[in-house]
């Protein structure tokens, strides 16, 4: 099966709210979550002190979303999709109406989930050079 790649429906803008609604409960104003350092320092505290195990899935995969979410704002030609293949379907970032595609939501659960440390700031770098290195190869 090939990619196929779709604007969010209503079960994708779902699972990216609830994500960030856990995110964004852990500021004492909410409106923190707008702010890209603040995004990032916090996905980074809660791996540093693992308030989330490797076996609480959805929690791993809301700090990619936060991840995602820090990049959108980075990049700003970043929005998020769905896309459908084989494995599922699954919210990425593609760059306009592009083939570039990066899946942050899973990035941090699969480092986490095979005992990496991970550094999020390193793979927010990590994130954006690729994704210019795609850019520049699709030119």
């Amino acid at each position: 099966m090939n990619q196929k790649i779709e604007t969010l429906n209503e079960s994708d803008l779902e699972l990216l709210s609830k994500s960030r609604e856990w995110l964004a409960g852990h500021f004492d104003d909410v409106h923190e979550y707008q702010n890209l350092s603040a995004k990032l320092k916090l996905v980074q505290t809660i791996l540093d002190n693992e308030w989330v195990s490797n076996e609480e899935t959805f929690k791993l995969q809301a700090l990619g979303i936060c991840l995602g979410d820090a990049l959108t704002q980075e990049i700003e030609e970043l929005s998020w999709v769905a896309v459908e293949d084989q494995y599922g379907r699954d919210p990425a970032l593609r760059w306009l109406n592009t083939s570039v595609l990066v899946f942050p939501r899973t990035s941090v659960s699969k480092r986490v989930e095979a005992g990496v440390k991970v550094d999020i700031y390193e793979m927010f770098g990590g994130f954006q050079k690729a994704i210019h290195s795609a850019l520049k190869n699709q030119a």
